[in-house]
């Protein structure tokens, strides 16, 4: 008999489980939550040559694991629901040559025919604050480059999840803010063939729709990044600033891998409605239940290293959240 749900703190909003996401998910939990999930938001351990503190596989034993959650993924989520996962580049061991271990793992994940799933839309998260890496490859033998994005990948049950863009438009830039005062633009035939008709610009929305680059910091100096409104709202509260300074007083050493705010906040506007719940299975520091707690959508996470649940209870006593945290 698998062990009970092991409960380790609570807030108003949602909870945080300490234990196996695959035994936990796939028993304790599945009664409850299947057919419940709205966003399934994670990044799960990376297939890595060296072993670390918050767990990973390697080879063939990462791509059977990783492939083996997709039915349970799936069987958890709304009808309309999604899933997405962020997955870092993988190097062949000792050598400066990319595995494409992540890649068949995420080709056999959609593919799997116990879970109907399909990828919705890829996109690039860009950290060019990211250390350079792989070491022996940029910084000491210097045959590559700084490796400073990683894929994240929407996949979803339907070919119409739930989705609005309209929750995360990026403000306009100053020239598309001259061209809409002075109502006019170089309209007609592109080099792409594309016909822009004389109106096809002009009419005023509440800001651009967003790309699938996203923009941790700015790619060029003196440029200003152009997240969604409210999803830098997220970022600008300093909240991962506290979190630091807490772990920071209290002598504890953050989660090696934390997500973006910008990331979880961007996906939650993007594919939830206030009230839905979202879940992390691999949630580490938790910056999605924060995240979601922010934006006021229940949330539930879950992690198997009691070092990391532990720190994430800090991110719950910023002041700017007001959140009540009670411990089981």
């Amino acid at each position: 008999m698998p062990p009970r749900k092991k409960e380790f703190y609570k807030t108003k909003l949602g909870k945080y489980y300490l234990g196996n996401a695959d035994i936990l998910l796939a028993n304790q939990l599945y009664k409850d939550i299947k057919g419940k999930v709205q966003l399934l938001f994670t990044s799960p351990p990376f297939p890595l040559n060296n072993k670390k503190k918050y767990g990973n596989l390697n080879g063939e034993d990462y791509k059977q694991w990783f492939v083996g959650l997709a039915k349970l993924f799936s069987d958890i989520l709304t009808k309309d629901g999604s899933i997405v996962i962020e997955l870092g580049n993988a190097w062949e061991s000792k050598r400066p040559v990319q595995s494409l271990l992540h890649l068949e793992s995420l080709i056999d994940f959609v593919r799997n025919p116990k879970a109907n799933l399909r990828l919705c839309q890829q996109f690039i998260c860009y950290n060019p604050s990211r250390l350079p890496s792989p070491a022996q490859w940029v910084t000491i033998n210097r045959i590559r480059t700084i490796d400073s994005f990683t894929h994240v990948w929407w996949m979803a049950k339907s070919d119409y999840p739930k989705a609005n863009n309209n929750n995360i438009l990026r403000p306009y830039s100053d020239s598309m803010k001259k061209l809409l005062k002075r109502q006019s633009f170089n309209s007609g035939l592109r080099p792409s063939e594309h016909r822009i008709s004389k109106k096809g610009f002009l009419k005023k929305h509440k800001g651009s729709i967003a790309h699938n680059l996203i923009e941790i910091e700015p790619i060029k100096e003196n440029k200003s990044i152009r997240m969604p409104g409210n999803v830098l709202s997220i970022a600008n509260t300093g909240a991962n600033d506290y979190f630091m300074k807490a772990c920071k007083e209290n002598g504890i050493s953050p989660h090696p891998a934390r997500m973006p705010l910008e990331l979880a906040a961007y996906f939650i506007e993007f594919l939830t409605e206030p009230g839905d719940l979202v879940l992390d299975p691999f949630a580490g520091s938790n910056t999605t239940g924060y995240c979601a707690e922010r934006l006021n959508r229940k949330w539930m996470s879950i992690d198997v290293n009691k070092e990391y649940a532990r720190q994430s209870v800090y991110r719950f006593y910023d002041p700017e959240l007001n959140s009540k945290v009670s411990f089981k």
